[in-house]
């Protein structure tokens, strides 16, 4: 392999593997559930998830048609015609298209001995894509996914093999999910180093212990108080619908599906801080995080008004000891790696040489992923005086 085994673009595929194989994964894991559900009787368990699973599915491949479609037409040279890729879409199919694509993508590149910018740059626009995809199918299903299976948990005191094994996916793809896009963000922008290994193992750490807490306590409440969840998620995610529309987002290439992205933004919201927007950044994901936590202590504290213990008998102060734990460490390791790890820290462990960086990183690329660059330049808003993409027009081509 003429690729450096510790080369970025080595890294990107090992972050695209691990990334379809955690899809397939929490997929089989709900299918799995779906069949034990039924067999047991349990159908209402089995339709939440089934619906659960279809709606975001639906979604999913409705944001990959209209990228696609939407795109420059010379610029998948590599693709089926779009019929195709509209049927395969249909059949919900899409997405996991795109990523056996992308990867078909990145492994050529480590097969040549000095990968081209343009064959770097169309392997960066397919993975931001599929980064992007990633991440809301696991807010839209993962996330909910977990958060049933959790209640059913806490509410019957036990849990089968495969709700384990349903835990354990979707938290492995939720937090993979948060990674994978931050790493496609900063190949958007020049200026910006790639994550490297241990960087990435601690962007996924925090993430992980800091998206738990949030997920358990909606948990708890649904388990306790399941006829008003649906009114707590609805009266919240109307908040944050409004907070993005204020924002003035213009994410979607047709006006008319930017509305279809705000709403899948207000969901994610809803567990976990994502940018829409320039500007004071900090500030706004601080009142997130405030506004979450305020909301995540209020449902705990509905426990505390009514019973220490949980339907199932359990004890209630050893879960939030552990939600807590959680949250504390998720906060000291974000704090470290933003002090230490971070990229643009002056201490860089993940600096590496290899083929790839014998390659001008530093000038524009030759084609660039509109959609990704944006939220880019809104993510990373001390960038925006360093670049400059009013050459490239308004659509996805060449610079």
């Amino acid at each position: 392999m003429p690729v450096s085994l510790r080369s970025p673009l080595f890294l990107d595929v090992v972050v695209g593997v691990v990334g379809t194989l955690s899809f397939l994964l929490d997929l089989a894991a709900d299918l799995w559930a779906v069949v034990q559900y039924v067999l047991g009787g349990r159908y209402l368990w089995a339709a939440l998830v089934v619906v659960l699973l279809c709606l975001a599915s639906v979604l999913l491949q409705l944001f990959s048609w209209v990228w696609l479609t939407t795109d420059p037409t010379e610029l998948h040279k590599s693709l089926p015609s779009r019929r195709f890729l509209t049927l395969l879409h249909v059949l919900q199919l899409g997405y996991l298209y795109r990523c056996l694509h992308g990867l078909q993508q990145g492994l050529s590149l480590l097969q040549q001995e000095l990968p081209t910018e343009s064959d770097i740059a169309y392997t960066d626009f397919l993975s931001l894509d599929i980064s992007m995809l990633r991440l809301f199918e696991s807010f839209l299903e993962a996330t909910p996914q977990l958060t049933l299976v959790l209640a059913i948990v806490l509410k019957s005191g036990q849990a089968e093999y495969y709700q384990w094994f349903g835990i354990g996916s979707a938290f492995l793809g939720i937090s993979w999910a948060l990674v994978d896009y931050h790493r496609s963000l900063r190949t958007c922008l020049p200026s910006k180093s790639r994550l490297g290994w241990s960087s990435s193992a601690f962007y996924f750490l925090w993430n992980l212990l800091l998206l738990c807490p949030r997920i358990f306590a909606v948990a708890l409440f649904s388990a306790l108080f399941p006829q008003y969840l649906a009114l707590h998620f609805f009266s919240l995610w109307l908040v944050l619908l409004f907070w993005v529309w204020l924002q003035g987002t213009q994410f979607m290439p047709n006006p008319n599906f930017e509305w279809l992205y705000r709403v899948t933004v207000a969901i994610i919201l809803y567990f976990s801080w994502f940018n829409v927007a320039g500007g004071r950044t900090r500030g706004r994901s601080v009142i997130h995080l405030f506004f979450i936590l305020s909301d995540s202590i209020l449902l705990v504290s509905t426990w505390v008004t009514h019973s220490t213990l949980l339907p199932s008998g359990t004890f209630l102060p050893m879960w939030l000891i552990i939600g807590g734990a959680c949250f504390l460490l998720g906060l000291a390791l974000r704090l470290i790696y933003y002090l230490w790890l971070h990229p643009s820290c002056n201490w860089e462990p993940d600096r590496v040489d290899g083929a790839l960086s014998l390659l001008p990183r530093k000038q524009p690329k030759l084609l660039y992923n509109r959609r990704a660059t944006q939220l880019a330049q809104n993510f990373f808003t001390k960038i925006k005086e360093e670049i400059s993409l009013a050459e490239a027009g308004d659509v996805e081509g060449a610079l």
